[in-house]
């Protein structure tokens, strides 16, 4: 039986499904009751664009992005063919789950792990195997977490797992058939504006600035996404606003780590900025994993209305 409602099809760090109810309550109901069109520059595991696709059938279209060219395969692949790609994960999370009924079954697994890696960071399969491969490695490496090294080669290592499911192939048809009426794109967040109609919504998730130095994991494909780059995606938000186009953008709350830390705070200060609490998952150490602020800003009339209120009563 096919699951009717699609759902990430990969465990991601920093993945958006804790976001949904805070975004939900941003937006406006005028805006989501008529024809929209839903764009996603940054689109990683999809939280927020299958709860889009679920939940709202007056979507006119939908358009995904993403700079990671192995991420945006996996996605035309699931769109595409997606036969071929539960054939050769069947094939992984059979002979994966086989190890675990071996002697030294841990180093098997573990062995087994870092050759299909290599495999993969070769980048000489076709485009099915190389989907496959990256979803077998997200669903048996540590923490789900995708980075990459300067060559670009995939270096997270394995993770301790004793039958993972590797092969969902419900949700891999579920996904198929939503992704019919997403157009998929690969490259820079900026030429995702051309495809923005009269009534746009842009969900914006970049690399998250980082808290500190060990939690940088802007490493998700080659290069950085440092401060040049926030400012630049503000400016790229700026003009989203005035060419009339809504959005809404997450983001790490860099103050709630150091007091004074007003970079977000400053940059985005023409807009509405609310601090959620989302949960940390992607430590080492169970212990520093816990709840912490995010970030949600954004441009819609209503929200900016309050805003702009409040602080006309606060000079009174």
């Amino acid at each position: 039986m096919i699951e009717k409602l699609a759902k990430p099809f990969l465990k991601w760090a920093g993945g958006k499904t804790q976001l949904i109810e805070p975004i939900q309550k941003s937006l406006p109901k005028s805006f989501t009751e008529s024809n929209f069109t839903y764009i996603e520059p940054f689109v990683g595991s999809g939280a927020l664009l299958f709860w889009i696709l679920n939940n709202f059938p007056s979507l006119k279209k939908a358009v995904i992005n993403d700079v990671n060219e192995d991420l945006i395969n996996v996605y035309k692949t699931i769109a595409e063919k997606p036969k071929e790609l539960i054939s050769i994960l069947e094939i992984f999370e059979n002979e994966f789950h086989l190890l675990e009924n071996l002697e030294n079954s841990e180093e098997n697994k573990k062995e087994y792990y870092y050759k299909k890696r290599e495999i993969y960071n070769t980048r000489n399969t076709e485009k099915s195997t190389q989907a496959a491969l990256f979803i077998f490695l997200n669903r048996t490496c540590f923490n789900g977490l995708y980075r990459v090294n300067s060559k670009n080669g995939f270096n997270v290592p394995a993770g301790r797992y004793k039958k993972p499911t590797i092969c969902n192939t419900n949700n891999i048809f579920a996904v198929n058939e939503a992704l019919q009426k997403v157009e998929i794109l690969c490259g820079d967040y900026e030429k995702t504006i051309s495809l923005a109609s009269e009534k746009t919504f842009f969900y914006l998730d970049p690399p998250y600035k980082p808290l500190n130095k060990t939690s940088n994991f802007n490493s998700y494909a080659k290069g950085e996404f440092g401060d040049e780059e926030q400012i630049r995606l503000y400016d790229f938000c700026k003009e989203l606003d005035t060419l009339g186009y809504n959005w809404i953008l997450s983001n790490s709350d860099v103050k709630g780590k150091a007091e004074n830390d007003n970079f977000f705070d400053e940059l985005y200060s023409d807009f509405l900025i609310t601090r959620v609490e989302a949960k940390r998952s992607i430590n080492s150490k169970s212990e520093k994993r816990g709840k912490i602020n995010e970030l949600l800003i954004s441009n819609f009339s209503e929200t900016l209305q309050i805003k702009q209120q409040s602080q006309q009563l606060n000079l009174l």
